[in-house]
């Protein structure tokens, strides 16, 4: 009896491997067609349009609410293009000069102020956080060894914020902080060993600055980036605007306009035109707004473009240095196929504009 049991045993096991064998290949198929973001690859195998607009209205045919793209090729005017809605509720047109949260692409300016206060002595780059936030030792681990040049390059090992599984990503943090959300925590790995983007490095670089300097960081980057560039459509914080002039965001399959939820964290939180955002890019980019040393120090430390997010916006501001051309793009959707399409998008877009 117990041969036959192990017989029977043998007999059910085969044939479970044998089902999934069979099984197994038409779940992975299956999964692939419902995961595969179509709406990207449809858009990724298209014929390129001719113009500019043509890829905006086509991406607002793949699953965008709105698009706002600027183009600034060197010997040509600078111009802006909109796709869709500005508004959908109120059914109000996309507009060139809509206000939008233009989230990581903050850490651009933040990254820029941070080169100018050390080159005016203020404070040192490679000074550590524990030097300047000494609260923090024992909170953060190698709080000595981390050093602000290592939190700007994204090598400090700290926790991102938006890591952590109980992040409100949706909603207005009252009454905790982001950084709540990454100390007590062990570090990712050992200082300057790697590179890990961690929101929380910038979130930190803000408090710093604001302690060297005494005052914000926010008024250092107004008068000293914002006013001399007379980006007079670039603000800090979205309180400071009116939110009628602010896109409105959505996300994937959320009926809520996100365009009121406020977000203050130092590198994700300032509000934009495309156009100034542009502005600033080739100042950054063309020497025009740093010295020669600042530049040099800059090119170190840090990127010359960047990607946003934020619930309800996406962003991708570059530089082509070949064709001296930059390119802005804003999408007021997140989440479903928008992630992956996007950059599909923007793709498509600079190869027109580029050429």
């Amino acid at each position: 009896m117990r041969e036959l049991n192990k017989a029977r045993q043998r007999l059910n096991k085969t044939r479970t491997i044998r089902i999934l064998r069979i099984v197994m290949p038409i779940v992975g198929i299956v999964t692939a067609v419902i995961f595969v973001p179509w709406n990207a690859v449809f858009l990724w195998v298209a014929p390129l349009s001719d113009t500019v607009q043509g890829e905006l209205d086509r991406g607002v045919d793949r699953g965008f609410d709105g698009i706002i793209v600027y183009v600034d090729r060197a010997g040509e005017d600078p111009a802006v293009y909109t796709a869709g809605w500005h508004d959908r509720i109120e059914q109000v047109p996309a507009d060139p000069q809509s206000l939008f949260k233009i989230a990581s692409i903050s850490k651009l300016y933040i990254a820029t102020a941070a080169v100018m206060v050390d080159n005016d002595g203020t404070l040192s780059l490679d000074d550590t956080l524990a030097e300047h936030l000494p609260e923090l030792v024992g909170q953060i681990e190698y709080a000595d060894q981390i050093t602000l040049r290592m939190m700007l390059q994204h090598r400090s090992g700290i926790p991102d914020f938006l890591d952590h599984p109980e992040f409100p990503w949706f909603e207005v943090l009252r009454d905790r902080t982001e950084l709540e959300f990454a100390i007590d925590q062990p570090a990712n790995f050992e200082p300057d060993t790697r590179y890990d983007y961690s929101n929380t490095n910038y979130l930190l670089i803000g408090s710093i600055l604001d302690n060297a300097l005494g005052y914000s960081h926010h008024q250092y980057i107004q008068d000293e980036i914002l006013t001399p560039l007379g980006l007079n459509d670039t603000y800090n914080l979205l309180r400071e605007v009116d939110l009628d002039d602010v896109a409105s965001g959505y996300h994937y399959e959320i009926d809520e306009d996100f365009k009121e939820l406020d977000h203050i964290s130092p590198g994700g939180n300032m509000v934009a035109t495309a156009q100034d955002v542009g502005v600033f890019l080739r100042a950054l980019n063309d020497g025009s707004l740093l010295s020669d040393d600042e530049q040099a120090l800059y090119a170190s430390i840090y990127e010359y473009e960047h990607t946003g997010w934020v619930p309800g916006y996406q962003s991708i501001a570059r530089y082509d240095e070949d064709t001296d051309t930059v390119v802005v793009l804003f999408a007021n959707s997140t989440g479903g196929d928008t992630e992956a399409t996007i950059h599909i998008l923007f793709d498509r877009i600079a190869r027109i504009a580029h050429n």
